[in-house]
């Protein structure tokens, strides 16, 4: 009896475990920087939150183009856990407004999420003689 009971025990915590899911939580998807002088690299950190009952690795952070660069952590977001997702965007010869997305994936419930930043980048005035 003991060993039918804990043979049902185990097959019930397996059961529960295996639907354990991370879940992410973005503080927001869409960053506007507004407008910025054409003066280099600008940064925002998105702050993303386990909010699911099992860790989450980001596998890839994609941006639409060269000019965008994510950077995460590869060690797993644990439950409850905040971590950062930190994109930079170059600005230096892309003056006017830009509008650039990067796409999230990982082993969470939501396996893909897409960010987005946009802004607009006043160009850099020249001097005589330029």
């Amino acid at each position: 009896m003991k060993k039918l009971f804990f043979t049902l025990v185990g097959i019930l915590f397996f059961a529960v475990a295996s639907h354990a899911q991370g879940k992410l939580k973005f503080n927001k998807t869409v960053h506007d920087f507004g407008k910025v002088k054409e003066a280099g690299v600008i940064n925002y950190s998105f702050e993303v939150t386990n909010v699911g009952t099992a860790p989450v690795v980001i596998t890839n952070a994609q941006a639409s183009c060269g000019c965008t660069t994510p950077e995460w952590s590869k060690d797993p977001i644990m439950p409850g856990q905040t971590k950062a997702l930190k994109v930079g965007y170059d600005t230096n010869g892309r003056p006017n407004a830009f509008h650039k997305t990067i796409t999230v994936i990982s082993n969470a419930e939501n396996s893909q999420e897409v960010l987005t930043i946009k802004g607009d980048v006043i160009p850099k005035t020249k001097t005589a003689g330029s």
